[in-house]
């Protein structure tokens, strides 16, 4: 049993998401990246849970095929269960499988097994690809659902139109089919004229709802929500519009005894560093996802994966900087025109801190400082900024571009992409911060999630801290696994 809370396969890295409900119990089949030089192909892996606070590593589950066959590359897809089999849409891909002159493709291609059999049987005469018009290399992550249980099953499918302004070509294609086998394209679902693709598409039905998930890297690295009255749309826009941010990417989800659930990945940095650019795959990371009147899609920390951890502890913290006042449970800084931080000694490599912070009207900033110096001066920083309703990640010092004292890149706010939008809340907020070796994320009011990595800093205290204005620290702990 995996007891790491941002699970990996200790051969690779986790890569997108295909979640299925069988029964009481999820099945995660993933994009297996082993991130081998010689590019040997992929294959989709699984792990299994029942409550998303362990996993059970069940190794490879739907093989790549040979290094002819066109699906050596085994990509991103769906399943779903009719007539006593398991049905698995797939992306399958092989750049030394092409035309004279042309370039390789992507296909959707279809594989069953009984749900009592571990091996799949591929179905090779169901394989197909691009449409005309289309581009034959931009066609894949399918989704199959049925809307209507008398109707006939739908396919979505990501497609580029071959002409166009380059970045706006992306859109998502419909198929149908009665029998899972063959398929009839019926036009455009959906085409916002914005981005390059619109990965990993899944359309599902929640709390009386109907919604379009989607991940793309055009305006930004994310995976995006909208909402709408049928199946079809149309599509508006809910106020919370990601499921997190830069840091959590191609995320799809399932719903297990009437809770859904997003799973995607928290990706790599380059050389293991804080500046290093964000890599393709990392560590699956599961949010629990309920419904806003607006039609958002409120995040939170699945209940089972806090209840895992040790029973919760006060946490004891020193006012380092500024005038603190200790009060039943907590902190306050009754008002400060500069700084006011105090700081916890060393803490574990993992585990979950909780607190809530009532800022007052005004208040510029206050948050939590991960992985602290004594001092507080560096770690890094999960910033509440509460009059502009914002969430940042942020570190200090940042990167450093010489040897004098002001030779930083101070002159960026916080960490670039690592920010989130946060629901109006009065200047009250509960955080659930989940921190395991270099992946800390951050949970906000049960409304908002923001995942990030942290590697330049190992080790260290946790940190509060108000910036202009006054705020209270109480319901403070920490807990263990």
């Amino acid at each position: 049993m995996d007891r790491q809370v941002f699970s990996k396969p200790a051969d690779g890295w986790v890569g997108d998401v295909i979640p299925f409900a069988d029964g009481s119990r999820a099945q995660l089949y993933y994009l297996h990246d082993a991130r081998d030089p010689r590019r040997p192909g992929m294959a989709w892996h699984r792990y299994e849970t029942a409550d998303f606070a362990e996993y059970e590593d069940r190794g490879e589950a739907l093989p790549r095929g040979s290094a002819s066959a066109p699906d050596l590359n085994v990509y991103t897809g769906s399943i779903v269960e009719a007539d006593g089999l398991l049905h698995a849409f797939y992306t399958g891909y092989n750049a030394a499988v092409h035309d004279a002159g042309h370039p390789a493709r992507q296909l959707v291609m279809h594989a069953t097994r009984a749900p009592w059999d571990e091996a799949w049987t591929k179905q090779p005469a169901h394989t197909f690809g691009a449409p005309e018009h289309y581009e034959p290399v931009d066609f894949r992550d399918p989704f199959v659902f049925r809307p209507d249980p008398d109707g006939p099953w739908r396919l979505l499918v990501i497609a580029r139109r071959a002409e166009g302004a380059d970045r706006r070509r992306g859109v998502i294609l419909e198929y149908t089919s009665d029998d899972l086998a063959a398929w009839t394209l019926q036009g455009e679902f959906w085409t916002p004229n914005r981005y390059v693709a619109i990965e990993c598409p899944e359309v599902f039905a929640f709390q009386g709802r109907w919604y379009l998930v989607f991940s793309e890297f055009s305006d930004r690295f994310a995976t995006h929500v909208r909402v709408g009255p049928t199946h079809r749309g149309p599509w508006s826009v809910p106020a919370l519009d990601t499921i997190d941010g830069r840091a959590f990417y191609a995320a799809k989800s399932l719903e297990l005894r009437g809770r859904r659930y997003f799973a995607g990945w928290v990706p790599t940095r380059a050389g293991g560093a804080d500046d290093g650019a964000w890599e393709w795959a990392g560590s699956l990371a599961v949010h629990e996802a309920t419904s806003l009147p607006d039609g958002s899609l409120a995040v939170r920390m699945p209940e089972a994966l806090r209840s895992s951890f040790a029973r919760p502890a006060a946490l004891d913290l020193d006012p380092v900087v500024g005038e603190w006042t200790r009060a039943a449970g907590g902190l306050t800084v009754s008002r400060t025109d500069g700084a006011a931080a105090a700081v916890s000694p060393p803490v574990p490599d993992r585990y979950l801190f909780e607190v809530t912070i009532e800022a007052t009207a005004g208040t510029v900033e206050c948050g939590v400082v991960l992985r602290a110096s004594s001092d507080a001066s560096e770690g890094y920083l999960i910033r509440i900024e509460p009059r502009r309703n914002r969430l940042v990640f942020d570190r200090w010092p940042r990167l450093r571009t010489g040897p004098a004292q002001w030779q930083i890149s101070g002159d960026v706010p916080f960490a670039p992409e690592l920010e989130r939008d946060l629901p109006e809340a009065g200047g009250r907020y509960q955080l659930r911060i989940v921190v395991e070796g270099t992946i800390c994320v951050t949970y906000v009011n049960d409304q908002v999630a923001m995942s990030a990595r942290i590697y330049d800093h190992r080790a260290g205290g946790i940190g509060l801290f108000v910036g202009d204005g006054t705020a209270s620290f109480t319901d403070i702990s920490i807990a263990t696994r």
